[in-house]
Formats: C-alpha cells, sequence, structure tokens
C-alpha cells in the first residue's frame, strides 16, 4: 500500500523548520526563499534566491531534497523562479524582528531621517564600514556608541 501524500499545508511546516545557511535564525520560509508547494503528481518546490548566483542556494537545495526524504518524498521537483526577484519585502514582521534579537539590523530606508540603529544597543549613530558584510546580501556597519560592528541586511 503506497502512502498518503503529505497536504500541501505539512509540506510548508517542514519548510519553515528549514535554516537558511547564512541566517540560521530564519528559516527559508521566513526569508521567502520558499515562493510555492504544489502537489500535481509530484511534490513541486519553487524557491526564489535572495541573490542572483547566491552559494546559498545549493545547500537549501540539498536540505529541501534531504528535508523531503525524511518525509518519504521519493518525487520532488525543485524550480527556480528569478521574476518578480526576491525582495527585502517578503520578511514578515517576526523575520525583522529575529534579525534584530540576532544581532542583524533588518533592511530599511536608510536617511539622516532614518538613521540605522544599533541592533546592540540601539543608538543612530552609526557609520558603514563596508558596503559588503559577511555575506553580499549585507553590508557592515560600526556603531559609535558602543563600538560594536554589527551588519545591516540589505534592501531591495
Amino acid at each position: 500500500m503506497v502512502a498518503a501524500s503529505p497536504q500541501v499545508a505539512e509540506v510548508w511546516r517542514w519548510l519553515e523548520q528549514i535554516p537558511d545557511p547564512e541566517i540560521p535564525v530564519l528559516s527559508i520560509v521566513d526569508l521567502g526563499i520558499v515562493r510555492d508547494v504544489e502537489w500535481p503528481d509530484e511534490l513541486v518546490i519553487t524557491i526564489t534566491p535572495t541573490y542572483s548566483g547566491c552559494p546559498a542556494m545549493d545547500v537549501i537545495a540539498a536540505d529541501i531534497r534531504s528535508a523531503a526524504q525524511e518525509h518519504g518524498i521519493e518525487r520532488l521537483r525543485l524550480e527556480t523562479r528569478l521574476s518578480p526577484p526576491w525582495t527585502t519585502d517578503w520578511l514578515s514582521e517576526e523575520a525583522r524582528e529575529r534579525l534584530h534579537s540576532y544581532g542583524i539590523a533588518p533592511p530599511q530606508l536608510i536617511s539622516i531621517a532614518n538613521p540605522v540603529r544599533c541592533p546592540h544597543c540601539g543608538s543612530p549613530q552609526t557609520e558603514r564600514i563596508s558596503q559588503f558584510g559577511s555575506t553580499a546580501c549585507k553590508s557592515l556597519y560600526k556603531c559609535l556608541a558602543c563600538l560594536e560592528p554589527f551588519d545591516v541586511f540589505k534592501r531591495h
């Protein structure tokens, strides 16, 4: 007897347990990398990279395949959708809060009236040190109050 296919909502719950390899406090669902889950005659999961050529996508695909195997899924097709491109608007408010708690300033429109606040002490007295932080999707900043460096998730 063949086991029944899991419901799409159940697959989403599995995917919510897969951490992003570069920001482990967020899942690939939190980030909006998983765009769609369908079950026509095989499981089809559609993903979008946060950046074109993102090196984490190979790890993410492997993690999705591994999770599917662990749940008895034999037929899986991963599709990559590039259009529309990923945007930080897809991050939930909860994901933004988790970034901040992890020490990464969430994406925002940065201006004189809206400076980057240090995720460690909350000071608006910060400066960008480098356009690129620990990954291409983040910039490196330094707090002028507590002197701690921190990443800022780039808005796009």
